[in-house]
């Protein structure tokens, strides 16, 4: 058992050598001159699963400030907030699955107040908890309301992130119309990712304007010529008339997200370069 702990020690420790070898030399003094820019981890989430505390170095070197976990891989929240601290990270956001927000409130809670997280964000419904027709969607939205007043009371925020198929049309609704007024908007804000806006072909300008302040956190992830994934600023999204609604939005936080990278430093230092861009001028 030891032999075994010890190996896995190695093993985690020289792939956080190895990942930082593979950056330039520019990247490697650390945070001095970070600009405030996201990631959302799940991006990484195949490190992470390696080593949370090598992927966070490597995280921290490319330039990233803020991060968005999906999971703490094994480690605790005291852990996870001592390594964002010896990286100078913060992480204002998690992301928390249903199942989760209503069995393990409290504990979602607990580990938000110690990591430091100020939004919980509901990510995704499974074909199951979508179930048929618009009712399922109230029904969320009544439970959204419950979850975001106790997170309040503690201090913290519900958000909820949008894929496309709560741009559908069921019953003559659709589902992310629902889930913005039938919950209170000081309970529930809106986690607007907008490579899944553009995939429902929704104007994320129109949601800005027609509820504003609602929106403080975004995904932004770039749509390549096929309509899958790309690094931002390498496909086709304007996101600049988006970034100069930024202020309407009520926008806090932007994350870096590509759901799928076959070279995931690569995507995360071009979209950090890019997001930079466009957050240097809002």
């Amino acid at each position: 058992m030891t032999h075994t702990r010890s190996r896995r020690q190695f093993v985690k420790g020289a792939l956080g050598v190895s990942m930082l070898t593979l950056l330039p030399a520019s990247l490697k003094a650390g945070p001095a001159g970070r600009k405030p820019v996201g990631l959302q981890l799940y991006t990484l989430r195949e490190m992470m699963k390696v080593s949370v505390p090598a992927t966070l170095k490597l995280v921290a070197a490319v330039g990233y400030s803020d991060l968005e976990f999906a999971g703490y891989f094994g480690h605790s929240a005291k852990d996870i907030r001592s390594l964002l601290d010896d990286e100078g990270l913060s992480a204002p956001a998690a992301h928390v699955p249903l199942d989760t927000l209503a069995t393990k409130l409290d504990v979602v809670i607990e580990d938000a107040l110690t990591v430091g997280h100020k939004y919980i964000v509901m990510p995704y419904l499974t074909d199951e908890q979508r179930g048929s027709g618009i009712t399922p969607y109230y029904r969320l939205a009544a439970n959204l309301n419950r979850w975001g007043e106790q997170l309040k009371q503690a201090g913290l925020q519900l958000a909820y992130h949008n894929h496309d198929f709560e741009f559908a049309t069921l019953d003559g609704e659709q589902p992310f119309q629902v889930l913005l007024k039938e919950t209170d908007a000081n309970l529930m804000k809106m986690e607007l990712d907008l490579y899944w806006t553009a995939k429902a072909k929704q104007d994320p300008l129109a949601l800005f304007a027609a509820h504003p302040g609602r929106f403080p956190l975004w995904h932004v992830k770039d749509m390549a010529s096929d309509g899958g994934f790309a690094d931002v600023g390498s496909g086709n999204i304007d996101f600049a008339p988006i970034f100069a609604r930024a202020s309407q939005a009520g926008l806090q936080y932007p994350f870096v997200e590509r759901d799928h990278t076959d070279d995931k430093l690569t995507t995360i230092q071009r979209s950090y370069k890019a997001l930079s861009s466009l957050v240097g001028n809002r």
